[in-house]
Parts: C-alpha cells; structure tokens; sequence
C-alpha cells in the first residue's frame, strides 16, 4: 500500500489553487475515443503532479463494452497459462497521459491518435479511489507505447518531461 506521502498524482479537485487554465478547456465529463474512433469511456478526473506543477494525465473511466472485452481477452490467455493481469471488478479507471490526449473542441471530445481499443482493453485498470504509484505510471506507458525498454530506473524527476506529457493541455486549433 502507498501513503499519501508517496502519491504524486493528484486530482485536480482536490488541490486548492489548482484549475483549469482559462485558456484550456475542462474537458471533464467529455467522451474519450481511441486511434479507431471506438469509445473508451469518459474523463473523470484531471490528475496534477505537483512537483510539474501541470495536468500530466486523464483518469477515463471507461466504458463497460471495453471491459468486457478486456475480460474475455484474458480467459483465453488465462486457461493458456499465461497470465498477464486481470483486471478485478470495480477496476473501471484507465489514465491516458496528457500529452497522447488530443482535444476536440468543437465536438466536445478527448481522441487518442496513438492508442487503440485492445490496448486499452488490455491495460491494467484500477478503482476509482486507489492511489496511483509510480509503478503502475511506468507499466501505463510501456504498455501504450508497446516498448518494454521504458526503464524503472526512470524516477519522478524528470519523467513528465518524456513526450507523452509534452504540450500538455493542447487545444486543436480549427483555423
């Protein structure tokens, strides 16, 4: 178990002084849609590290269709032997790094140009209140970006600096 003293991901809400830049939109509540425009569900939360002082992911909850999915991923693999993790009932919240998020603005929607639907199925979820190690940040990003080199010598300093967390919070321009 983590102590509050180790987590550093927090809900944007529950920081005070903490909000969305007035130039950004809160896209909280707005539909996430992976590389093949299928629904992943919808951002719950916005989670802020402190030490980067920024919003570095989207905590999604997703959408029950892609749990089920991911559930009858792992039977087969399960009754294999191998076992990669199962994902336990109330394990329905996915984080998406900010900078793999792509905002729609007009359309009011979160899409994921680089991920797609088996690869979130296939991604290790967690319960609404859990707190978020490190550990699972680092697994998160392998798993997305299918590069098992991403090393756990990486620590937090440093790390939101990798692309995934670049330009944040961008807003598509239209023009």
């Amino acid at each position: 178990m983590m102590t509050d003293t180790d987590k550093n991901l927090f809900n944007l809400d529950e920081l005070s002084g903490y909000k969305v830049a007035e130039d950004y939109n809160d896209v909280r509540g707005w539909n996430v849609k992976d590389a093949n425009n299928r629904t992943v569900g919808k951002v719950d939360h916005l989670l802020v590290n402190k030490i980067a002082e920024r919003v570095v992911y989207l905590d999604v909850e997703v959408d029950t269709v892609l749990i089920e999915e991911g559930y009858n991923t792992y039977q087969d693999r399960v009754s294999a032997g191998v076992h990669e993790f199962l994902n336990k009932e109330g394990e329905n919240h996915l984080i998406i790094p900010i900078g793999m998020a792509i905002i729609d603005e007009e359309n009011k929607l979160v899409t994921t140009g680089q991920i797609d639907s088996s690869t979130f199925a296939k991604a290790k979820r967690f319960k609404k209140e859990d707190v978020i190690d490190f550990a699972y940040e680092l697994n998160t990003i392998r798993h997305y970006r299918r590069d098992k080199t991403i090393h756990s010598s990486n620590n937090v300093d440093g790390f939101y600096e990798r692309e995934e967390f670049n330009n944040g919070f961008q807003k598509r321009d239209l023009e």
